[in-house]
């Protein structure tokens, strides 16, 4: 007799199909947020190895590139050549003149830019990157130092370097283990450990950066008192026997709101609306400057962040301020001044 086989699903394919839908149904942010913690961890542990093996090669990187003449010329392809233009960018904002050069260019004229001065930083994780061959054999050729950012000390990049910083052996954080990924953390890590071991060493200032970030936030918070204030002509200035009234027309002149008290060029005091409210009687015109003014003013000077002269103004709830130098108004601020900057 024929046998019919019933065309359903075994329990055995029922199973495997449900663990499938099981997984398929796996909300998907749950599966990001799992493989960025993935990421995050390779990273942090290859970091950890990395710092782990800084030793004699990162204090003769450092030492080199301080006690040369000219920049930093920094170079590297594809994604290495990525982390190169922020790491060159990183050092010439901190006090290390530097910027990149591309690996491919540089073997069609580029290499003119790079002087006897100067010492080569390469980025490469194998070593063997070929656009970077005529770049290493420039630098033996005539003498320029060359430092080696890679995770191979026998590659061919890591044999020539005359100082080699080597990258920690470490897994890709993409799946396929192709990407580069954590490779180009370890660059980017090792770069601004560079950089900053750089600023300490030339004894880099608040005042040095800023005079490399005039533009942007950071440059507006480092603004000092000296950069916003008012000077000159702009002064209201009076003496102590100077007329309450002529006192008063000076303030309005100025438009400050405020007159300061000067005796043998140094501020004694500061006539304000508020002193005028105070002193108002039917004689008030009839007495001076030095009569109604208050004596030993609030005051700043050009050097304090102007961030600091607010701070100082919202703390004694007032408008202006003098800026003084030995005791000799140069200058006033107002708190507008300092809003209307950005520097708060």
């Amino acid at each position: 007799m024929p046998r019919y086989f019933c065309r359903g699903k075994s329990p055995e394919s029922d199973m495997v199909t449900s663990k499938r839908n099981s997984k398929a149904k796996s909300p998907p942010a749950k599966r990001a947020v799992a493989s960025a913690r993935r990421v995050f961890t390779i990273a942090r542990q290859a970091i950890g190895a990395l710092s782990q093996s800084l030793g004699p090669d990162f204090e003769a990187c450092v030492a080199l590139l301080r006690a040369i003449k000219g920049r930093v010329i920094v170079s590297g392809m594809g994604k290495s050549g990525h982390i190169g233009h922020k790491i060159a960018a990183t050092m010439a904002s901190t006090g290390t003149p530097a910027f990149f050069v591309h690996a491919a260019e540089a073997s069609h004229g580029d290499l003119g830019m790079i002087t006897g001065d100067d010492a080569v930083l390469a980025l490469s994780n194998s070593g063997e990157t070929s656009e970077l061959e005529d770049l290493i054999a420039y630098t033996r050729r005539h003498g320029i130092k060359l430092i080696a950012i890679t995770s191979n000390r026998a590659s061919t990049l890591g044999q020539a370097a005359d100082v080699v910083l080597a990258l920690p052996k470490a897994p890709e954080a993409c799946p396929l283990g192709l990407a580069p990924t954590t490779s180009t953390t370890l660059m980017i890590s090792l770069g601004d450990a560079l950089a900053v071991a750089l600023l300490e060493r030339r004894g880099f200032t608040s005042e040095d950066y800023k005079a490399f970030h005039p533009g942007g936030k950071l440059g507006r918070r480092l603004m000092k008192v000296s950069d916003l204030m008012h000077t000159g002509a702009e002064l209201p200035l009076v003496s102590p026997s100077t007329s309450v009234k002529d006192a008063i027309l000076e303030m309005t002149r100025k438009t400050f709101g405020i007159a300061g008290v000067i005796s043998k060029g140094k501020l004694v005091g500061v006539v304000t609306d508020g002193d005028l409210r105070r002193n108002l009687s039917t004689d008030i015109f009839k007495r001076t400057a030095g009569e109604i003014m208050t004596k030993s003013p609030k005051a700043t000077h050009g050097n304090m962040l102007a961030a600091e002269a607010l701070r100082l103004m919202n703390e004694w709830k007032i408008a202006c301020l003098f800026v003084l130098a030995n005791q000799k108004p140069v200058g006033i601020i107002r708190l507008h001044d300092i809003l209307r900057a950005g520097a708060a």
